[in-house]
């Protein structure tokens, strides 16, 4: 998990997702399965991602009661993914049953998937935590608070933005998860992600793990752009 780069798999459906990967031969992904794809190919997609040896990250922010919570992610334990996600908004309770489900559903003899709390989404600005969510603490701050809330309730980690991934390190120790989506290479746009920032500055923050969508899927060669944004991220300079 360490390290990773994760490939979101941001396709309508099973046939472009195959003729994404083929170019990338043998070569073994972790990649991220969104609400879309999950929702029009349903577990199939995780099955058939396994089967070419991929690790995933099933990206659904289940965020319900906590019973709720519990049972469905007492059947995705059993999915065979390796990471899965809350939003922390769901509270401390909500997030405890979670990891209750992952712990019942997943089968002896294997490892339970990680799961992690989304704490603000990188689409979110400060304007719009305290105007709309009326959070009357700073953007990092409201980050902060969730991730421990995450911590204490027993979840491996986050989903935050690079740029407070130094200070939830500092506060909840290195082991403690920090995935960050909207990595964008220098050159490219940051699209509808509103703190961006590239691997490099990634990999300097001490971010655990980064998630990388349309600068490899909608790159030219999406093959060359990964491994270009994979030695960035590594620091391997060429």
């Amino acid at each position: 998990m360490k390290d990773s780069l994760i490939i979101a798999l941001d396709f309508p459906n099973k046939g472009q997702v195959l003729e994404f990967l083929e170019p990338f031969g043998n070569e073994q992904l972790f990649v991220k399965v969104g609400m879309e794809l999950f929702y029009a190919e349903g577990p199939s997609i995780i099955d058939e991602l396994k089967k070419q040896n991929h690790k995933i990250f099933l990206d659904l922010k289940l965020h319900d009661i906590p019973n709720t919570v519990k049972s469905a992610m007492k059947v995705l334990a059993g999915s065979g993914c390796d990471l899965v996600n809350v939003h922390a908004a769901g509270g401390s309770e909500m997030m405890a049953a979670a990891i209750e489900g992952l712990d019942a559903g997943t089968p002896a003899g294997f490892k339970r998937p990680a799961c992690i709390a989304v704490t603000q989404l990188t689409s979110t600005s400060e304007i719009q935590v305290n105007s709309e969510q009326l959070v009357s603490v700073t953007l990092q701050e409201s980050v902060m608070n969730y991730a421990a809330l995450a911590k204490k309730s027993g979840l491996d980690g986050v989903v935050c933005s690079p740029h407070e991934g130094r200070f939830i390190h500092s506060q909840l120790g290195t082991e403690f998860l920090t995935v960050t989506p909207g990595i964008r290479p220098a050159d490219s746009s940051s699209q509808d992600q509103k703190r961006a920032a590239t691997p490099e500055f990634a990999r300097e923050q001490g971010i655990s793990a980064i998630v990388v969508g349309r600068p490899i899927t909608r790159a030219l060669n999406p093959f060359e752009s990964y491994l270009k944004i994979k030695n960035e991220w590594k620091g391997v300079y060429q």
